[in-house]
């Protein structure tokens, strides 16, 4: 199996520790991943911000990019549900305003084989038991685009599970979400601010030390909600969760 690395532009610039945390976690499990150079962003902020057609030759970069690949895995649920929902529509729109198919075409072998991280360990390599250790009281916030868009459901919740030494608790009213919506939280400032502290006093009041999503753009809102709140919890990926281990912690 080729497996490809699609670390995303927000992973790339603040966030490269979830990607190395993906590769050493899949390279544990004996998966040999590369991570091709010529990847970009896949168009999901042009897209949601109504610059569709400016969206196009990134979704035609990224099939390009990653052609011949068995799977495409990435540490997102919003990159994630971008190629796997918006892209056949992206396709579907082109042809329907006479523009023809090509756009469809290039982008369909691609789609299918786009995976979020724990759909990939769950589905496809059919693991929930990676051999993780973290030591922690940990609680799970579930993201839209994971949640809605890809379906996630419980895939998250069983790798947590199995993970030695970590406590999972329950997040109250974990399926609303924190306020990030990408360009939301710019166009919506005060609304957005009100939703992640909603969440962040759940997530406090579970006791736990550290919460955890698949998704670094909402993990990046709920922690600058943290530190303004002076909470005392951290926000971690869940692949840096998985990837730690007892001979090499990741605490």
């Amino acid at each position: 199996m080729r497996v490809a690395l699609f670390l995303t532009c927000v992973n790339d610039t603040l966030y490269p520790d979830t990607g190395r945390a993906v590769v050493r976690l899949l390279s544990r499990l004996g998966v040999d991943v590369d991570f091709p150079a010529g990847q970009t962003c896949c168009g999901q902020a042009h897209y949601n911000t109504g610059y569709r057609h400016q969206a196009e030759p990134l979704a035609l970069r990224y099939a390009e990019v990653f052609a011949g690949y068995d799977a495409i895995v990435t540490p997102s649920g919003s990159c994630g549900a971008m190629v796997r929902e918006l892209y056949p529509r992206m396709g579907e729109r082109a042809r329907a305003e006479g523009r023809g198919d090509r756009l469809a075409r290039t982008l369909a072998p691609v789609v299918p084989k786009t995976y979020e991280l724990t759909e990939f360990l769950v589905d496809v390599l059919g693991v929930t038991d990676v051999g993780a250790y973290y030591p922690h009281k940990v609680t799970y916030h579930p993201t839209c685009h994971g949640l809605r868009g890809l379906g996630l459901a419980d895939r998250p919740y069983r790798l947590l599970q199995a993970v030695k030494g970590l406590e999972l608790a329950e997040l109250p009213g974990a399926e609303e979400c924190c306020g990030f919506g990408g360009t939301f939280a710019v166009k919506n400032p005060d609304v957005s601010a009100a939703m992640g502290a909603d969440k962040v006093r759940s997530a406090e009041s579970t006791g736990a030390e550290v919460l955890c999503a698949a998704d670094n753009s909402c993990l990046m809102h709920i922690g600058g909600t943290m530190s303004r709140l002076k909470v005392g919890m951290r926000p971690v990926h869940i692949a840096e969760i998985l990837a730690s281990t007892e001979k090499e912690p990741l605490l």
